[in-house]
Order: C-alpha cells, then sequence, then structure tokens
C-alpha cells in the first residue's frame, strides 16, 4: 500500500531538477539523490525491477515518505545533494560518506579568499564542501557560485583588476574596490549558501538593501536587489511536494493574500504578443496544488488589432468565464493573472461585467514577483523563498510557456504558409492541404507531383504548379 501511495506521489513530480529525500517510517533519511528530471529519477528506483539490487530493494522496502528540494539547475541539485548527505549521513549513501580523492569546492584560508576546486583536503585551515561525483556538474556550479558571489580568482593578487573585475565577478580588492569587512561579508554569504541557509541569507540581504536605500545609497540598494532576484532564480527552495504538504502551501496562499475560499482550483493567464502579429492567450490549471494539464485552454485573441495587452487579457477572460457561466460549470477559487496593476485591473473590470465580482483574482508582476490584489493599495512583497511566492511563479511561468509554445506554432504555420504564396493556383484552401500533409515547406522539396498530390489531396495540376516552384528555389 506504501509503495502505491509513492508511486502514486511520483506521478505528479515535476519534470525538473532538484534532490529527492527518501525517508523510513520515524522519518529518518534513508537515501538521499540528485535528478536532472525528479519524476524519472524517481520512477527508476519505485518502477519496474529489471535487475534487481540489493541496496535498492533494502530503500524501497523501508521508503514511506519521499520530501523533494526543488532546484534552478542540475548543478544546484549537485551542491545540494552533498550537503544534505553530510548533515544527515544516510544509510545508504555509502559513496559520499567516503571522502577518498573526489574533488572538493574550497574556500582558502586568505585575507581575500578564493573558491576553488581542489582534489582531496587538506588541514589548512581552510573551508571545504564535498565530496562531489560529478565534476562536469561541480565546474557549473562554481560558474553559478561565481556569479552569484564576485570572489577574487587571481594567484597571486594582482595591483590592477582584471577582467573579472569588469564583468562583475571580482569585487576588485587588488586596487581597493572594496573593503577586508565587505569581502569577508561576501565570503560569509557563500558559507551561508553552501551551507544550506539560504533562507538566512535572503533576509540578511534584504534588510541590507533597505538599510541602503533609508541612507540613499541606491547603488548599493540596487546591488543588494540583484543578489537577491540572482538567489530567487538559482534557490528555488525547498518544498516538499507530498500530498499532505499540499494543502499545507494552499492553506497558506490563503492566509497570506487573505482570500476569501480556500483555493483548491487555480486558473493562470497569460498574454503572448510579438508586434501584435498573432497575439494568443493561455490558461493553466492547478487542483489542489498539481498542475492539470488537461484543463489547459488556449486563445486566438479575435477582437484586439495591434498591442493592447489589456485589451487582449479582457477578451481572454470574458471568454472563458461567459462560457463557464453559460455552460454552468464550476468556477475557479483564485485567478492568477500574469502582469501588475493595470493587467489585474483589465481582468477585474470583466469579471465585474459577469457578475463575478466575489471572484478572487490577484496577479503577479514580472520585474519584482510582487503579488497585487484589487482592494489593496500596496502589493504583497513576500520573500524568494517563500513557499507561496514559489507555487505562485511557478504556475506563472508555466503559462507563460504555454503561451509562447502556442504563439511560436502559430508563427510557424503563417512563415510555412507565406512561402507558398507565390505559387499559382494555391490559396488558402489548397495551402492548408499541404501543411497539414507535409507540416513544412521543406517535407515537400524532392517529392514528384504524384505524390503530393496523393498525401495532401490536391489536384494534379497544383501538385504540379509545387513541384515545380519548388525546384527553382
Amino acid at each position: 500500500m506504501i509503495l502505491d501511495d509513492l508511486k502514486a506521489f511520483i506521478r505528479t513530480c515535476p519534470l525538473t531538477p532538484g534532490i529527492y529525500i527518501i525517508k523510513d517510517r520515524a522519518g529518518v533519511p534513508v537515501y538521499i539523490g540528485k535528478a536532472r528530471n525528479l519524476r524519472s529519477r524517481l520512477q527508476s528506483h519505485f518502477g519496474p525491477v529489471v535487475h534487481p539490487d540489493f541496496k535498492e530493494m533494502l530503500i524501497r522496502r523501508e521508503a514511506v515518505r519521499i520530501d523533494l528540494v526543488h532546484t534552478a539547475t542540475e548543478a544546484e541539485a549537485l551542491l545540494y545533494e552533498v550537503s544534505h548527505i553530510k548533515h544527515y549521513q544516510p544509510k545508504y549513501n555509502q559513496l559520499l560518506k567516503d571522502d577518498k580523492t573526489y574533488p572538493y569546492l574550497k574556500i582558502t584560508q586568505e585575507e581575500f579568499p578564493r573558491l576553488l576546486i581542489v582534489r582531496g583536503r587538506a588541514s589548512d585551515g581552510a573551508k571545504y564542501y564535498g565530496p562531489f561525483t560529478n565534476v562536469r556538474l561541480l565546474r557549473q556550479a562554481l560558474a553559478m557560485l561565481r556569479r552569484l558571489f564576485p570572489l577574487r580568482t587571481c594567484d597571486p593578487m594582482p595591483r590592477k583588476v582584471c577582467l573579472m573585475y569588469h564583468i562583475g565577478q571580482c569585487g576588485g580588492p587588488c586596487e581597493g574596490h572594496t573593503t577586508s569587512a565587505a569581502y569577508a561579508a561576501e565570503v560569509q554569504h557563500l558559507v551561508n549558501f553552501l551551507d544550506g541557509k539560504r533562507d538566512a541569507l535572503t533576509r540578511t540581504l534584504a534588510r541590507r538593501m533597505k538599510d541602503a536605500a533609508a541612507n540613499q545609497e541606491f547603488e548599493l540598494a540596487k546591488n543588494y536587489r540583484d543578489q537577491m532576484q540572482a538567489l530567487s532564480a538559482v534557490a528555488v527552495g525547498r518544498t516538499a511536494r507530498r500530498v499532505t504538504d499540499r494543502p499545507q502551501a494552499l492553506q497558506d496562499l490563503q492566509r497570506a493574500l487573505n482570500l476569501s475560499r480556500f483555493p483548491s482550483r487555480i486558473e493562470a493567464f497569460d498574454i503572448s504578443n510579438i508586434s501584435g502579429k498573432n497575439p494568443v492567450g493561455s490558461m493553466v490549471v492547478m487542483i489542489d496544488g498539481i498542475p492539470t494539464r488537461s484543463e489547459y485552454r488556449r486563445f486566438k485573441i479575435k477582437t484586439v488589432e495591434g498591442i493592447d495587452d489589456y485589451r487582449m487579457m479582457r477578451e481572454v477572460v470574458n471568454r472563458r468565464y461567459s462560457r463557464l457561466l453559460a455552460e454552468k460549470k464550476p468556477l475557479p477559487d483564485l485567478v492568477l493573472i500574469d502582469g501588475g496593476r493595470g493587467h489585474l485591473a483589465a481582468a477585474k473590470e470583466e469579471l465585474d461585467l459577469l457578475n463575478l465580482a466575489d471572484l478572487d483574482v490577484i496577479s503577479i508582476a514580472k520585474q519584482y514577483e510582487y503579488l497585487y490584489k484589487p482592494d489593496r493599495a500596496i502589493p504583497y512583497v513576500l520573500p524568494p523563498a517563500s513557499t507561496v511566492l514559489q507555487m505562485l511563479r511557478h504556475l506563472r511561468d508555466e503559462a507563460h510557456r504555454f503561451a509562447i509554445t502556442f504563439y511560436r506554432s502559430l508563427h510557424r504555420k503563417d512563415m510555412q504558409a507565406s512561402e507558398l504564396d507565390p505559387i499559382p493556383g494555391i490559396g488558402p484552401v489548397k495551402r492548408a492541404r499541404l501543411l497539414k500533409a507535409f507540416r513544412t515547406v521543406s517535407g515537400m522539396r524532392g517529392l514528384a507531383a504524384a505524390e503530393i498530390s496523393e498525401r495532401s489531396g490536391i489536384d494534379t495540376r497544383s501538385a504540379k504548379a509545387v513541384e515545380e516552384y519548388l525546384k527553382r528555389e
């Protein structure tokens, strides 16, 4: 029964990077692993047994619960995996409990420390993190860390700043562009990050940004803000996606935004519009914290010409909810709009016109990821590590991805159709038949007229015109 529950949970796991923590009945981690694709990796643990492995069988026997830590990249998952294994010492993670001569991350013991990859560890007062098993991913992680925490890389330290300073990956201590105290603070930020203390680091940066702004040190405040945003993009945060945790996250959402009802069903909208051509809208749905793809919807914008995101949003919202009302189908508990106050106001006005003023609607702005409500003058500003913000951000990004995918498919069709425009006798109907049969113009090149006619259903004369035209190109 427990194995069936775990398999059901795994089917809801994201296809994204992260680490997974397999726990026993007492809640103790027995195995921790990283993955480029969490769902696929967990299915390999708990799917059909092809070649029995003694360790895998023990893990399956003891597993009762799986917690996830979502990350932006597989390289970041590598850092999480090592820090968690060192902290919990799971009994089935023997490899990374043995030091041997695997590579480590090293923070040197110098006045202005450096971050390096080294083999093995020495008693030299430096800080070591590892061992790691994947050098390729470790190098990617090192590049990410150097972007987040600009420490020097030179040895010995020169007299003048180098390229790393000019691209923002070194504070420039060689020319005194940063003090020992400021540099030490940056090193401590790195240590906190590697120790998994992301929330504490974010709070520290937020406090310093606020203080700098109060002292009118706006450039410094901007630097803190940029670092917070970078951390937010990298450290997606710890969210155990167990079934029992999703209701808690939704309860936190209801409480944080003072929603009128429990947000069991959330519908999120986005508009994709480049130069006003082929504008589209998208709606994605999350039910009880799980994206439900069968409920996703796409919209071709029909009533708006040119670039007007607000009117496009109004059209999409009107079409969605006027149809639900006409068909007497259940309404969502929460509507999420991708955008700021303007997009929110457009959606809210349309809902009011449909007599849906009681429906909760919020928006999430792209720039600072502030959350807006129609009845609130100031936005909600949640910490980047907030589970609520992560959930809404994920839903917003899914709506954007779905809209972009639809826009690109329409744009490709337009481009393909336009290539056929100069062919005599090929009008809209025949173009559609050709593209349905061959998908692209390239798929028709080199084919005889008879085959073009047979596969697409157009007449032989028109097929001959296509063959001759494509030969001349």
